[in-house]
């Protein structure tokens, strides 16, 4: 993981949204895959203001880490975990009158106050509030002690098509629960709509905040639209050959064997397969790097394998460094691509990766650390005995 391009692309979106737009890094699923801990820092580091996760889980693990920059947390919590949502200091998104009220009950509990933002579904169809049922539900948060009305949210459905109408008409109805009661009184409410692909291709959905998911991460949001600012892809994912033998024509390889050499070939396995995210979809059809040069993918992906031809690779030795996803000499091999070989979408691949696979931070944020994010350490009082 390079955190300087973590660093790299929130300045980036800073600059393209302006002064007057706070930007909240996403770092749920384990930072999509690249680790939430070092990828907060790196964003806060370079002035994301907000950090999103989609469980308490995810926010109070960072608190744990010594984080302590807004969190807000996108999923629908069930109301056990209201104590969680308070006791780490987090924000909350809200879309029901008896979860508000748990949470509610669990800030009263702790003596504390809960920031809450307001869910609305403007055509998503997926969680939160309909229009019409904005200003009932806004006057109950507005009614129940503890709850501190911080902001207001919706969340675009299709951002990265070609076509924007269905997300220009979310948008309208956006601003339609916005002038609702008691949202219109709220000056300091926190509005915000746009994930990566609306802060690229729909600037009047900026509002206040925007939230940066898959563009944080180096990767285009709009599959055949490239982004108005370049973006630095902040993962690689590396491995060595395990082995490297010949077969002869009509041998066959992996599971099922779907692969049948049709001449003498040369075939070499890596020890990472589909437990490290390495996708099954990419059987016969992916492709890795060795020595600067493609490799093809033969045979079923396995578990904790996968062979690739290396004929066309002369000189290829037992323990070489493979890359899987990255650049070795002038080739690369993309998110995308494996997204593309495997039918799916990039955010999949990256969320993919199995807790097994290393993780290495470099980038000259790796080590940086702000005085404010790191954990203090334990304070040892030493009781004297006093003198009789």
């Amino acid at each position: 993981m390079d955190l300087s391009a973590i660093a790299t692309n929130v300045r980036s979106i800073k600059t393209l949204v302006g002064p007057g737009v706070r930007l909240m890094a996403v770092v749920k699923a384990n930072a999509y895959g690249h680790g939430a801990v070092p990828v907060a820092r790196a964003a806060l580091g370079a002035g994301a203001e907000w950090l999103g996760v989609a469980l308490p889980e995810e926010g109070t693990a960072l608190r744990a880490a010594g984080v302590t920059a807004p969190i807000l947390v996108f999923g629908p919590t069930p109301p056990f975990q209201a104590e969680e949502v308070v006791a780490g200091g987090l924000d909350q998104m809200v879309h029901s009158v008896s979860f508000a009220e748990a949470l509610s009950r669990a800030a009263k509990k702790r003596r504390r106050r809960v920031g809450v933002h307001l869910k609305v579904d403007t055509g998503m169809g997926r969680v939160g509030v309909p229009v019409e049922e904005v200003s009932r539900l806004a006057k109950a948060l507005a009614g129940l002690p503890g709850l501190l009305m911080r902001g207001a949210m919706t969340h675009f459905a299709a951002a990265d098509a070609p076509d924007l109408a269905h997300a220009r008409g979310q948008l309208r109805r956006f601003h339609e629960a916005l002038a609702s009661p008691p949202l219109d009184a709220a000056p300091s409410l926190l509005r915000h709509a746009a994930n990566s692909a609306a802060t690229f291709a729909l600037p009047e959905a900026r509002l206040d905040l925007v939230r940066i998911g898959i563009a944080l991460y180096g990767c285009p949001p709009s599959q055949g639209a490239a982004p108005p600012i370049p973006l630095r892809p902040a993962l690689s994912l590396t491995t060595r050959i395990a082995q490297v033998r010949w077969v002869g024509p009509g041998a066959t390889i992996s599971y099922g064997c779907t692969f049948v050499a049709p001449t003498r070939m040369r075939i070499a396995t890596l020890p990472v397969g589909y437990g490290d995210g390495f996708p099954r979809a990419l059987s016969n059809r992916g492709a890795v790097l060795v020595r600067g040069k493609r490799a093809p993918v033969v045979g079923r992906v396995c578990m904790d394998m996968v062979m690739v031809d290396v004929t066309g690779i002369p000189e290829v030795e037992e323990g070489e460094p493979v890359t899987l996803l990255g650049t070795q000499g002038t080739e690369t091999v993309s998110t995308e691509a494996w997204a593309a070989w495997a039918e799916t979408i990039s955010y999949e691949i990256l969320c993919g990766l199995g807790a097994r696979v290393p993780r290495e931070c470099v980038g000259e944020e790796a080590a940086a650390r702000t005085k404010a994010d790191r954990p203090r350490p334990a304070v040892r009082r030493r009781h004297r005995r006093r003198a009789p």
